[in-house]
This record gives structure tokens, sequence and C-alpha cells, in this order.
């Protein structure tokens, strides 16, 4: 494997110096720069396109998500911070790892093999994805939530899907889960044979709709969990149209 080109962005310098120190059991991964905030960060990701960044959240003039956002290029990216309130959006922003600090080698060690683990089959993943985009398959699986631990979640097991203002509640028969992803972006990745909204704040399971019934001028259905949801006038005409 050619040297991959790596990136530190952190405001603070002993974190970098603590990533150089470990990064030196790696002869394959080149330190292309560093950078103490987000500003920086932007600047330098787009111009010197590196294969792996490690990226603080909390920094001055950008956060690291914001960064991310306007970036042209997306490279691995393993955050490193002291906060573990932002994981569930650190890999929504496909993050590889998410390194809490303060962290072992031991635990950098392992954040750096998925690393080169994917590196190694770019591209194979770049046809994968490129497919994928091409005939808008849906998500199979979505990484959700549960406290501090992240969960791939097979889209068979949802129930329902619940709007929580930004975010979205996902349903299963036994448990909750939560997603920083809105529900209308939510709708545009899964199965729409499976799934189906009925009004601005539900997105259910069809094959959980246990019962359909009329009451005050209203559509309701009820779900095999015995929730009962009026269906949006709005969304009557598609819900029809895909139940019958």
């Amino acid at each position: 494997m050619s040297k991959k080109l790596v990136l530190i962005i952190d405001d603070e310098i002993s974190s970098r110096t603590l990533i150089r120190e470990y990064l030196c059991s790696y002869p394959d991964l080149k330190i292309a720069g560093e950078c103490q905030n987000g500003l920086e960060a932007v600047k330098y990701i787009n111009m010197l396109e590196p294969d792996l960044i490690f990226l603080d959240i909390q920094m001055p003039g950008l956060n690291g998500f914001q960064v991310l956002q306007q970036t042209n290029y997306l490279p691995q990216v393993i955050f490193t911070t002291a906060y573990d309130q932002f994981a569930i959006s650190a890999f929504e922003h496909d993050a590889v790892d998410y390194l809490l600090k303060p962290y072992t080698k031991e635990r950098f060690d392992k954040a750096i093999f998925k690393v080169l683990r994917n590196l190694e089959s770019t591209g194979v993943n770049n046809i994968t994805e490129n497919f994928i985009n091409q005939y808008h398959l849906p998500l199979l699986r979505i990484l959700v939530q549960k406290g501090h631990r992240m969960k791939s979640l097979d889209t068979n097991e949802i129930i329902y899907f619940k709007a929580e203002k930004d975010y979205t509640q996902i349903f299963t028969k036994d448990e909750s889960y939560l997603s920083s992803f809105g529900i209308g972006a939510i709708e545009q990745k899964i199965d729409p044979q499976l799934f189906i909204r009925v009004n601005r704040s539900y997105i259910v399971n069809i094959l959980h709709i246990n019962e359909l019934y009329k009451d005050i001028g209203k559509t309701f259905i009820q779900l095999t969990t015995g929730l009962e949801i009026a269906i949006g006038r709005k969304h009557l005409p598609s819900f029809k149209k895909m139940i019958f």
C-alpha cells in the first residue's frame, strides 16, 4: 500500500502531539499537516485531499461537524474529543471511529486498523456506493444510538418512526432509539415498499398495520403495538394506493 496522507485537526497542542507519537508506529501513514481551528481545517482538507483526518469537535471558528459540511472532499474521519454526547452525530457523518479523550494507544490502534481496512477496499466500496446511488437502493440497516452505544439496526425490525423536532425516534418491538436525522431525510433513505408516511410526524412499517378505521371524519390506523395514529389528509391518497 502506498503512503496515505494524514491531517491532524485539533486546537490543543498536546492532543496533536499525542497523535503524532502514536502514528510513528505506522510507516504507511504520512502526516501531511496540522490545523488548530476549523477554518484552517476546511482550507487544508480541500487543498491536500488527505486520506485520513483526525478531527476534534469543539474548536474555534468552526466545529468538527461544520468543517465536514464545508469541505469539497471527504476523507476517512476519526473524531477525537473529550465529549461523549457527540457520538451519534459523529457516526452519522460517516466517521470511521470516535476516540474519547483520554484514549490509550491500544484504542488508537483499533481505530487505525479500521481505517487501513477501509483504504484497502476503497475501490470496491466506491463501486458499491455508486451502484446504490444510481439505482436509489434503500438502506437495509440504520445506525442508531442507545445511551452511549451505537447499534446497526435492521430496518425490518422497525415498526415506526416518530419526528421529535430535528431528531427522529425509532421504535422496534422491544426498544426505542434516537437518530439525529430529521424524519424527512430518513424517508428518503428507507424502502418505500415497506414504509409509508402517514402524517407529518409518523412513518410506519406497513407490515405492522393491524387495523384501519374511521372516526369523526378522520382515518386512523392501529399498529401491532396498539398505537393509534391519524392519517393526514395530504398522505391519505398515497396511503390508500399503497395499502389497497
